[in-house]
């Protein structure tokens, strides 16, 4: 789904700024209990898309034609609000470039498309108590992924242009989070989204429009450090800022 040349310039420059804003702030001392907790980790993007339907004047042309997105790994973020020692919600965000190929009759142009996205992922969560340092959870939420910047790649479909449908979606979790102690842990996460998108390219004849399933699985290995989110805004005697 995510261009797998290089991470993100965002994507980096967020976990940059998280990992700066901890480093800046010792009042906020681990607590495996706390309310606030921050994972950083490498995600693999895992898509199970398919073009459902490609049309240019009303006209069917999908079969022998669609489109596919590559797998790919990029560095992620996440931060996660517990309500109470079981209920939680937590927030994945960042942004990276989506590139499209040809499959089938299209697949000796190359790539058709390429866009920049800004997916977050809000889940709201179960975790399980009486298994010691072993944390399990399940989640459920949804997503949604907005387009922008969107591009006709090396244009072998002869398009002026390209624009992509922001798509909208279920997002079901499972997980877990080994406690270190001090309120670090490591992790394994896995999402599982259901959405598709609509593009269109719009061509000197008739417009092409693609409907697509993405449908991509998110699992992540990470690191997380967890705190009392209130304990930021304390000084070192213990009194409010």
């Amino acid at each position: 789904m995510l261009n797998p040349k290089r991470p993100s310039i965002i994507s980096v420059a967020s976990i940059g700024i998280v990992c700066g804003y901890c480093a800046a702030t010792p009042a906020a001392a681990g607590d495996v209990n706390g309310n606030f907790q921050i994972k950083l980790g490498v995600t693999g993007v895992y898509t199970d898309d398919h073009t459902k339907s490609l049309s240019q004047g009303g006209v069917n042309i999908l079969p022998g034609n669609g489109a596919t997105t590559d797998d790919t790994y990029i560095p992620s973020a996440t931060l996660t609000y517990y309500f109470t020692k079981n209920w939680a919600v937590e927030l994945l965000c960042c942004a990276d470039r989506v590139s499209v190929k040809g499959t089938g009759g299209l697949a000796s142009l190359g790539e058709i498309a390429n866009t920049w996205v800004f997916p977050p992922l809000l889940t709201v969560q179960y975790h399980f108590d009486g298994f010691g340092r072993f944390r399990p959870y399940v989640g459920a939420g949804v997503q949604w992924v907005h387009y922008f910047r969107e591009r006709t790649g090396s244009n072998g479909l002869g398009a002026t242009s390209v624009d992509f449908q922001d798509s909208f979606g279920p997002a079901l979790q499972v997980g877990f989070d080994y406690d270190l102690g001090g309120g670090w842990s490591l992790g394994l996460d896995v999402k599982k989204v259901f959405e598709d998108t609509k593009i269109t390219w719009t061509t000197a004849g008739a417009p092409i429009v693609a409907k697509h399933d993405i449908d991509p699985l998110f699992v992540t290995a990470n690191i997380g450090y967890r705190f009392n989110l209130e304990d930021l805004f304390r000084s070192p005697r213990g009194t409010l800022k």
